[in-house]
């Protein structure tokens, strides 16, 4: 494996390159258009399931990694081509084909029966579930926040991953700098309050900054979206540690240097993202 050539940085310096370059890719991607959009959030996608399923393989699970990757995607795919009205021989794909996620789900079930010589079939089965559940779900419903009956509108993605980051960047240093005391002992010690409010304050900085500049929410609505993150990215944060810490690893991968793999990035977009689109699309 060819090493990376950030290593010889610090981990902060690495945290920083990997950071501007990554959200530069993906602030440019999402704002030049739907499909640039949907080519980055369907790596994204795929990546974060596959080190998913990685990873409860350490534990001597055999979920169906290939069949429950090829579903996640698909379904990824589904749910952007219905939501954004995307035209196939003339006509746009109507909402009954979400249908279809079903019957694909339920071979799960049935290619088990031909997998031999396990011990446990069925909690293969439900982790190959919950890593769909788990991964695909929450960036399918990234698909329904962009759109607007048929319409793709960047602001309201770009606005909640800008305070996203903001809240993690807030909380990594103001933890590092003033964090005394524990969040949630038990399952990230070094998660401090100190942290979570420094990050819940910049979030909502930039959760004021979006609705001056990113005008299709007001701004009591940007500052729920940002409240949403900034509670929903805590508990992504603790529930992908939960993970990491039943398999007794440090971070879920290396891909992404200073930052670990792309489970420890996205995390708090997993828990955060279905709350969002509850929100917009309800209230």
């Amino acid at each position: 494996m060819v090493e990376s050539p950030l290593k010889k940085y610090s981990n902060l310096t690495q945290r920083l390159i990997t950071g501007i370059l990554g959200s530069a890719g993906i602030i440019a991607g999402v704002s030049f258009g739907e499909w640039t959009y949907f080519l980055i959030f369907f790596v994204i996608c795929l990546f974060t399931l596959l080190e998913f399923y990685n990873l409860v393989g350490l534990d001597g699970l055999a979920p169906q990694k290939a069949y429950g990757t090829v579903c996640g995607v698909l379904i990824y795919s589904l749910s952007f081509f219905i939501e954004g009205r995307i035209p196939i021989n003339g006509k746009a794909i109507p909402t009954e084909y979400y249908i279809l996620i079903f019957p694909l789900l339920s071979c799960i079930y049935m290619i088990k029966l031909y997998k031999k010589s396990e011990r446990k079939p069925f909690t293969n089965i439900a982790y190959t579930f919950l890593g769909i559940f788990y991964v695909t779900i929450p960036f399918a419903l990234l698909n329904v926040i962009v759109y607007e009956e048929g319409r793709y509108n960047y602001q309201v993605i770009l606005g909640s991953l800008l305070i996203l980051w903001a809240s993690d960047t807030g909380a990594y240093f103001a933890g590092t700098r003033f964090g005394k005391r524990q969040l949630f002992a038990r399952i990230s010690p070094k998660k401090t309050w100190e942290g979570f409010v420094g990050g819940a304050v910049l979030a909502l900085i930039f959760a004021f900054g979006a609705s001056q500049f990113l005008h299709s929410l007001s701004l009591q609505q940007w500052i729920v979206v940002g409240v949403l993150i900034i509670i929903g990215g805590t508990f992504g944060d603790l529930v992908e540690s939960l993970l990491k810490r039943s398999i007794e690893i440090k971070d879920s991968g290396d891909s992404l240097p200073g930052h670990g793999g792309f489970l420890d990035r996205f995390d708090g977009l997993l828990i955060s993202a279905p709350f969002i689109a509850a929100y917009l699309e309800i209230f």
